[in-house]
């Protein structure tokens, strides 16, 4: 049987990580088993970079901090080696950045994760993964208006200059007679 200090600690860190979980605007638990200790720093720093936390707890905390946080279809993730990556700013970037590194290494694995305090599969989380970044939908946008926009243009100097032309001439007429 475990301390009591013991059980304050793990009470604390289970508080902590569902405090974090209930903040967060998306997360993804992988296994990261065979990752290598060059890749898993390059990693942590990029996650870093977008302020993504990026952690291994022990299993058990980490489901009883899920359930906490309304996550509890999450649980049944935390077996084997896991980790966990939380954000609370930009709901793309743990995605994102995990699977870049699951499609490098044939032995890290996106397992599941979260969205919103949805649930989301593999599957999903790879479909998140995959979605343009803000700049790209941004400029994407703006290409496509100023694109309509030059059209439109376009359209109106044609017209004007056909209407232009043919009023001209009447105009000429009308002084001569």
């Amino acid at each position: 049987m475990p301390s009591a200090k013991i059980l304050e600690q793990k009470k604390a860190v289970v508080a902590d990580l569902s405090e974090k979980l209930k903040n967060a605007t998306a997360g993804v638990v992988v296994n990261y088993s065979g990752i290598t200790v060059e890749n898993d720093t390059k990693l942590r720093a990029e996650l870093r970079k977008a302020n993504v936390e990026y952690k291994v707890y022990k299993n058990t905390l980490t489901a009883r901090a899920c359930e906490e946080a309304g996550l509890g279809g999450l649980k049944d993730q935390f077996e084997g080696m896991t980790a966990i990556a939380i954000s609370a700013e930009d709901p793309i970037a743990p995605a994102k950045i995990l699977k870049e590194y699951a499609d490098k290494l044939d032995t890290f694995e996106i397992k599941a994760g979260f969205l919103d305090g949805e649930i989301m599969d593999k599957d999903q989380v790879i479909a998140l993964a995959e979605i343009p970044s803000k700049e790209v939908l941004i400029g994407r946008i703006v290409g496509s208006l100023m694109s309509s926009l030059y059209g439109f243009a376009f359209g109106l100097q044609a017209i004007i200059d056909k209407n232009g032309e043919g009023a001209a001439e009447p105009a000429a007429e009308a002084t001569e007679a």
